[in-house]
């Protein structure tokens, strides 16, 4: 009785250390998922809007030209931001160029978080800093979860020894041509969006103008 009560023991726990070592790669793969779509969710919405700010900005939409002389901004500084906001998007969405990457996320930032403390500094309430600041968000956020390639070497969370002959550096995988497509077909998407949708954002952001109290009707 003893040794079969001993084995039944030793079956419940093989079986228990069977399941446990199962069900930990799928959390990990399930975390992995949840990862990826939050990095793409928050990527597109920040690209988006590079994307977007770059046409308003070196078009000068009225809303740009309204937003400038609420907050004291020259004229030029539009067309300075839009050319920045063009290579920052095409930065963030092309594969590869780790460091230059480092470089548009900090701008990225450092142009939403300017904007909230440009609102503020002038009393604007809540209604015009929280829209920079939910930008400001996902760039932080985009940047925290970017997969490893797309990080620099020295800034992994693990290493990665799967580099192959033909990469530009140890750990690095090698860049696709398919990757190039997606990265110019999606960049080509959002600024055709941009100048289709243009006519009914002005009207809108006039709206909105007029509602703040920027301008009168």
């Amino acid at each position: 009785m003893t040794e079969q009560r001993a084995l039944h023991t030793m079956k419940t726990t093989t079986f228990q250390h069977a399941t446990a070592e199962t069900s930990a790669p799928v959390a990990r793969s399930d975390r992995t998922r949840i990862r990826a779509l939050a990095y793409r969710a928050t990527t597109f919405v920040i690209v988006f809007e590079l994307v977007s700010g770059s046409v308003w900005n070196l078009l000068t939409i009225e809303w740009i030209e309204i937003q400038l002389r609420h907050l004291g901004y020259p004229h030029f500084f539009a067309y300075i931001l839009g050319a920045w906001q063009v290579g920052a998007a095409v930065a963030i969405i092309a594969p590869g160029f780790a460091l230059i990457k480092e470089w548009a996320y900090a701008g990225a930032f450092l142009l939403w978080s300017g904007a909230v403390v440009s609102h503020l500094a002038v009393g604007d309430g809540i209604e015009s800093w929280s829209v920079p600041l939910m930008f400001a968000i996902c760039a932080i956020a985009s940047w925290m979860l970017r997969p490893a390639c797309r990080r620099l070497p020295q800034m992994r969370l693990r290493p990665d020894r799967t580099a192959a002959v033909g990469q530009a550096g140890p750990g690095l995988p090698a860049t696709r041509p398919r990757d190039w497509t997606v990265a110019i077909g999606l960049l080509v998407v959002l600024y055709a969006v941009s100048f289709l949708t243009l006519p009914t954002v002005e009207d809108f952001m006039h709206k909105n103008a007029v509602e703040l109290g920027w301008i009168s009707e």
